[in-house]
């Protein structure tokens, strides 16, 4: 059974940083598209980064461009999310997802974690 387990949300103050995991369970995501969603209240849920599965290049939503480093490491079949210089507006649920198929970093991903919240706020 395909699983993804996300952790390391919390509250952070502005400026603050945090590192979100996602465990991988039931397929191998060196196989996979892999990203990371978020979803605010009373807003849609939009991508924030993502890796292909097809040569592996990552993008970025622009707003964390410069902020957000994706990363995943095979070995332990977990994606991670760095999140440097925090905003109250990155505050949200933050969902890993993963896909076969899919060639945009946008919320049609078949697989989804359960969230994780994310607090940025003094």
């Amino acid at each position: 059974q395909l699983q993804l387990v996300e952790s390391g949300g919390g509250l952070v103050q502005p400026g603050g940083s945090l590192r979100l995991s996602c465990a991988a369970s039931g397929f191998i995501i060196d196989n996979y598209a892999v990203g990371w969603f978020r979803q605010a209240p009373g807003k849609e849920r939009e991508g924030v980064s993502c890796i292909s599965s097809w040569d592996g290049s990552d993008w970025y939503a622009d707003s964390a461009k410069g902020r957000f480093t994706i990363s995943r490491d095979n070995a332990k079949n977990t994606v991670y999310l760095q999140m440097n210089n925090l905003k109250p507006e990155d505050t949200a649920i933050y969902y890993c997802a993963a896909d076969a198929h899919s060639m945009a970093c946008i919320p049609n991903y078949d697989h989804w974690g359960q969230g994780t919240q994310v607090t940025v706020s003094s």
